[in-house]
């Protein structure tokens, strides 16, 4: 049986896929001018809050998407220090710090 560290890998693996997916797919709609089918930056920002954040910034890298809005970049980065800080002070408390 996988242990509580395998699985929350699996999962965060999981998410990132979802997230690079969503960005991608974004970016097509947007492309294709179907900006009704687009998916929300709520969701995507929610998809990077929930540990898919590399994901999101690998996609907003590949694709150049979501590079120029400034309150989704600011959102992005924020969710992204702030997971930062969780996983350095997680990471202190763990190693008995």
């Amino acid at each position: 049986m996988p242990d509580l560290f395998q699985l929350i890998l699996v999962a965060l693996g999981c998410v990132n896929l979802a997230a690079f997916i969503m960005f991608w797919t974004d970016k097509r709609l947007a492309q294709a001018g179907r900006s009704r089918q687009r998916i929300s930056e709520r969701h995507l920002l929610m998809l990077a809050f929930f540990g898919g954040t590399p994901g999101a910034y690998a996609a907003r890298s590949l694709f150049r998407h979501k590079t120029r809005k400034q309150p989704f970049v600011r959102n992005l980065h924020a969710i992204a220090i702030l997971q930062a800080v969780a996983l350095a002070v997680g990471g202190g408390w763990w190693l008995g710090g």
